[in-house]
């Protein structure tokens, strides 16, 4: 069932107001306006862009998140890039990583290619099936004070966590921050291992 209710939160407002708090948390984002958002947030040796691996940031977050147990990772992805990535959630729950959080950005639509209504749009509950998959915890929120007060639970709190951030479709021009593939990873090795990257 639809929404009754039409989003306010701005998505680029949504993306800096979270990565203001960032310190040294690890940052994935999925392809299209998620990494635009990051990008025109600010760019950060310590994003990992993905440009056509669509449902796959979930499980690029969580083998970071294992790989790298003491540092807060983040991923940053869309609606429609997170419904092809569903079953990544129920892998999520069973691993049950401490410091991986997922922020879901959902327009309610495939901004990518037109549009088009997703499943959110037609009352897929996202955090509902986080939760059901053994998140530590997972909301939804579409006002400021909402997001505000979990900002804090993303960086701070045992996870996984999951939030589904509800925003308007405004749609953005392009802010591309990076387009080489190697580059984005090498110098994410490099941020991340610092002279161990190459060895």
């Amino acid at each position: 069932m639809p929404r009754k209710t039409r989003p306010t939160l701005d998505r680029r407002a949504v993306t800096k107001a979270i990565l203001d708090q960032r310190a040294d948390a690890l940052l994935v984002t999925g392809l299209g306006s998620t990494t635009y958002d990051a990008g025109a947030a600010g760019d950060h040796p310590g994003n990992f862009y993905l440009w056509g691996g669509m449902g796959g940031a979930a499980m690029i977050g969580l083998g970071l998140a294992l790989a790298q147990p003491k540092r807060r990772v983040l991923v940053l992805t869309g609606d429609g890039e997170m419904l092809m990535g569903l079953g990544s959630l129920a892998t999520i729950g069973a691993e049950r990583p401490r410091n991986l959080a997922i922020i879901v950005i959902d327009n309610e639509q495939y901004s990518e290619t037109g549009g088009q209504p997703t499943h959110t749009h037609r009352g897929v509950d996202l955090a509902g099936i986080a939760r059901a998959a053994g998140f530590a915890r997972a909301g939804t929120v579409d006002t400021r004070k909402d997001l505000e007060s979990w900002i804090p639970k993303l960086y701070r709190l045992a996870g996984p966590a999951f939030l589904d951030v509800k925003v308007t479709t405004r749609r953005y021009s392009m802010a591309i921050p990076l387009r080489d593939g190697a580059y984005i990873k090498n110098r994410f090795r490099e941020a991340l291992l610092g002279n161990r990257a190459f060895d």
